[in-house]
């Protein structure tokens, strides 16, 4: 099957022909309009079926094909995922009016999570509150972890659902994930992208006093408190930067202390969120860093790991080549690997995956 793939991010898009499992075609645009998409549809027309990645498919727990009332239900949480959803939506709707006749499907982040244990995924609410079972612990990155995880299994020769293992995604967005059973069972980001470690923008996990108490003392809407958390905080707040983790290490470089100590809260709550989800497992088979700052920023990844000696992962060197690759030293009780992101397989397999049930039945 020919799938073309299309990964919407917060301000480009990342396109792929996937032909029976091989990616044969591969660009990326800056995705001002979605109507780009056009520009990828032109180059591979001849396809079989579309695949879009959605962060956030709510109580969906497996890819879909996408018809109109699928649509209408994704349209709802886009206040949960605003950076992401709605040009996920744009670029649907975009490649449903020019290719009418061709499947589209959507597979989504939350899924991998949706069997996460009750204890991981409920927040300690009102009952009022949680009875609908929709203020919840959703998770994200799911397609970046299930890759990761059956990459892995190939490097260590293991079957992938009998792995147990922390994957870390650091990216613009950064969430560790705890997996055992083929599956994610406990995560750092919860019912928005906004939860757990530190991110380019993001802030990550703050304590809810602290934003009441400054919500009640400038004041502010919530949607300037949305705006600040979302963008305007991380690493963008904490260093005057606009969060590019590149312009953060050139400004720590330079002497910059607020760049300096922005790094160094990085790497500490990215530590702490991988300790905290080794504790859902009852083994660490290996921990697993993928996304775009371990493809292109290894040496971030080398300082997060000399901080991990209590789990038994013992940093090596980690040469700068653009492979998956192990990159603990020799005799480490706990391996750490660098896999590089592949979504693009993610989402032809669950494309794939998805139609082939809707013609079973």
């Amino acid at each position: 099957m020919r799938v073309l793939t299309l990964n919407p991010g917060s301000s480009s898009m990342k396109v792929s022909l996937v032909d029976d499992g091989t990616a044969v075609g591969w660009a990326a645009w800056d995705l001002t309009d979605p109507a780009v998409v056009g520009q990828a549809i032109r180059r591979w027309s001849d396809v079989d079926a579309v695949a879009v990645r959605f962060v956030h498919g709510g109580s969906q727990k497996a890819p879909a094909r996408v018809d109109d009332a699928l649509l209408a239900n994704l349209e709802r949480l886009t206040s949960l995922a605003p950076n992401h959803q709605p040009l996920s939506l744009a670029v649907t709707r975009e490649v449903r009016r020019l290719l009418p006749d061709v499947p589209v499907v959507a597979c989504f982040d939350t899924a991998f999570h949706a069997r996460m244990p009750e204890a991981a995924a409920r927040y300690p609410l009102p009952r009022a509150w949680t009875a609908q079972n929709r203020l919840r612990r959703y998770g994200f990155h799911g397609l970046s972890c299930q890759y990761a995880l059956r990459r892995t299994g190939e490097l260590l020769g293991r079957a992938p659902e009998e792995l147990q293992l922390v994957c870390a995604h650091v990216g613009a967005g950064v969430s560790v994930t705890a997996i055992r059973d083929g599956h994610g069972v406990d995560t750092s980001m919860g019912f928005t992208p906004l939860e757990g470690a530190m991110m380019a923008t993001r802030s990550g996990s703050v304590d809810p006093g602290l934003l009441l108490h400054v919500m009640q003392t400038v004041p502010m809407s919530p949607a300037e408190m949305s705006d600040a958390l979302f963008h305007r905080s991380g690493l963008a707040g904490m260093s005057g930067t606009n969060g590019d983790l590149r312009r953060v290490l050139a400004a720590a470089a330079r002497g910059e202390p607020d760049a300096s100590v922005a790094l160094d809260v990085y790497r500490h709550r990215l530590r702490r969120e991988i300790g905290a989800a080794a504790t859902s497992l009852s083994r660490l088979d290996a921990v697993v860093f993928t996304g775009g700052v371990a493809e292109h920023q290894p040496e971030v990844i080398t300082s997060v790991i000399e901080g991990l000696g209590v789990l038994g992962v013992r940093a090596g060197d980690v040469p700068h080549t653009e492979v998956d690759r192990i990159v603990t030293a020799a005799g480490s009780p706990v391996p750490a690997l660098i896999v590089l992101p592949r979504e693009d397989l993610e989402l032809a397999r669950g494309a794939e995956e998805a139609l082939a049930r809707v013609f079973a039945r």
